[in-house]
């Protein structure tokens, strides 16, 4: 019987080294697939004067180097690739509309359906607005993980954005030594 605990004890030592062996840093962008040039998308909020949230599409706009979001009444705003900061995607786990319902019900085991859960992806786009002069973080749902990264690498690429990690960023310009900030 110690013999069986003590084989025992060794495989689950070796199963929990085995997990903690270190992993090399990931360097460079991931394989995703191009993003499309336009796509559906749904406006959560963030841009100045636009507050209610609506359905639309999302475009890549290389000609003038924008990104545009329209609807069926057309262009809504668009957001210039320069005027990016920040872009990077963001997942949310949420229960679902059906599993709140059932778990409200006074039932044995109905509490159970709260763990009905949906993943809703995000576009989060950081802007430094030219006409307001505000920054603001802009905010889009997508369809799905695959779109929402290739959306990601493609803006990075196109407004010459810096990566780390999932997040693409403009870096601050290096100040000269001796200069006095802004």
């Amino acid at each position: 019987m110690s013999r069986i605990l003590l084989i025992l004890l060794f495989v689950l030592a070796g199963a929990f080294a085995a997990g903690a062996q270190p992993r090399p840093i990931v360097t460079g962008p991931k394989n995703v697939t191009p993003a499309p040039e336009s796509f559906a998308a749904r406006y959560e909020g963030g841009m100045f004067g636009y507050s209610e949230k609506f359905d639309g599409t999302l475009a890549f706009d290389d000609t003038n180097e924008r990104l545009t979001f329209k609807t069926e009444k057309g262009e809504a705003f668009s957001i210039p690739y320069e005027s990016l900061i920040v872009v990077y995607p963001q997942s949310q786990s949420v229960s679902t509309t059906a599993g709140s319902v059932i778990s409200a019900i006074p039932v044995p085991g109905a509490g159970l359906a709260g763990f009905i859960r949906e993943k809703r992806r995000y576009l989060i786009l950081q802007i430094d607005d030219p006409d307001a002069n505000v920054r603001a973080a802009v905010n889009f749902k997508l369809a799905s993980k695959e779109l929402l990264d290739s959306v990601v690498a493609a803006l990075g690429a196109k407004a010459k954005l810096t990566q780390r990690g999932d997040a693409y960023f403009r870096p601050r310009p290096k100040q000269q030594k001796g200069s006095v900030p802004n």
